[in-house]
């Protein structure tokens, strides 16, 4: 009992770094990023013995020893219990969701089988989503302990949109559970290392059938759904109206400073590595590569390329961090090339054409199950 704690203990502790340590760093790719993207220079002042390392000692040393060392100021006629409570309540959904996520399949120490996910639950979708709408509490009652009119239309800006678009989200994941038949999310990542040619008639196995089986190719539709959804509830452009700086001064964290401002900092980029790594634990694989079983490569044409148990591990590990690091890259890119949509737009796309395709795609999904014969 004592080693298994151990074990989530060390897996928990491992999945928080990542997260975190990626948080931190979307922020510098993010600023020179949008620097490169607007022909600009970026952060690149602050430097520790004349090393400023591209602007990575200003944003991973210099900007979070100012945040914590600024004033924690909380407004005269604010609620100071709940203003303090809406910044952990706005990271702590986004780091706990990560619980569910596999980062690999399993990782053989002599007689013990350690699977690398840190909580392996069958009811894993609905975790995710349970977790999800948490994180509109830390909008909320931020907004509403500010006592402060911007935050509040900004508050209820976040809380109207992070609703409507679950909604989205969640039909679109459908396709995606009929498809592989289970809420577990290990097991969707294992059905999608099959091949393409146990979904497909027969006369398209010979053309596809070598391909794995990848949530992208069975349900492209629900993807361009769920990864609009997911960029939606992340609150940036070009859905950033809870914080629209030309219209709400700042939004819904207008009042927060510090340490209290860094943690709705965090959260929004760990909200981005969330929606990046269920991307790809649905539609891209997750820790899958194309023909590798766990002794080696198996390829459709012939031939084998056996590997040591470990390389395959952190083969598996390397892809699944890869994938995440693409669509966090992505979603960056989306926030510095698309302008802002107007609430009644971001209300209209949620509503009448995301939700509508979404219930759509479920509706074809079933009829081609029945059709082809292929039951979960």
């Amino acid at each position: 009992m004592i080693v298994e704690l151990g074990i989530i203990a060390a897996k928990a502790a491992l999945v928080l770094f990542m997260v975190l340590n990626l948080a931190g760093l979307l922020g510098w790719i993010e600023r020179k990023g949008s620097a490169l993207i607007q022909n600009r220079i970026g952060a690149n002042r602050a430097s520790i013995f004349g090393f400023a390392g591209l602007g990575l000692v200003n944003t991973l040393i210099a900007d979070p020893i100012k945040f914590l060392t600024k004033e924690d100021f909380i407004p005269p006629h604010g609620d100071k219990l709940l203003h303090t409570l809406a910044p952990c309540l706005a990271l702590f959904p986004a780091l706990v969701t990560f619980a569910v996520i596999p980062f690999g399949d399993i990782l053989i120490l002599g007689e013990r089988v350690i699977n690398l996910q840190v909580a392996n639950l069958n009811v894993g979708i609905l975790y995710i989503f349970a977790m999800a709408s948490l994180s509109v509490y830390g909008i909320v009652i931020g907004a509403w302990a500010s006592n402060n009119k911007f935050s509040l239309l900004g508050g209820v800006r976040g809380s109207a949109q992070m609703i409507s678009y679950e909604v989205a989200m969640g039909l679109s994941v459908m396709g995606i559970l009929m498809v592989y038949g289970t809420l577990e999310l290990q097991e969707i990542v294992r059905g999608q290392g099959a091949p393409l040619r146990d979904w497909l008639p027969a006369f398209l196995k010979p053309v596809l059938g070598w391909l794995p089986a990848w949530g992208i190719i069975l349900q492209p539709v629900a993807f361009l759904l769920f990864f609009t959804a997911a960029v939606a509830e992340t609150k940036r452009i070009p859905f950033d109206l809870p914080e629209g700086e030309s219209e709400l001064a700042a939004g819904y964290h207008v009042e927060y400073s510090g340490g209290k401002f860094l943690m709705f900092f965090a959260g929004e980029f760990a909200e981005i590595v969330t929606a990046a790594a269920l991307t790809t634990t649905l539609f891209f694989g997750g820790w899958q590569v194309p023909f590798l079983m766990r002794d080696g490569f198996y390829f459709p044409w012939g031939g084998s390329l056996l590997l040591p148990h470990l390389a395959v591990v952190v083969l598996q590990v390397g892809a699944f961090g890869l994938k995440v690091l693409f669509f966090c890259w992505l979603q960056i890119l989306l926030r510095w090339t698309l302008p802002r949509f107007r609430y009644d737009q971001v209300m209209r796309l949620g509503w009448k054409m995301l939700l509508p395709a979404a219930l759509a795609n479920v509706i074809v999904t079933a009829v081609l199950i029945v059709i082809f014969q292929k039951a979960p």
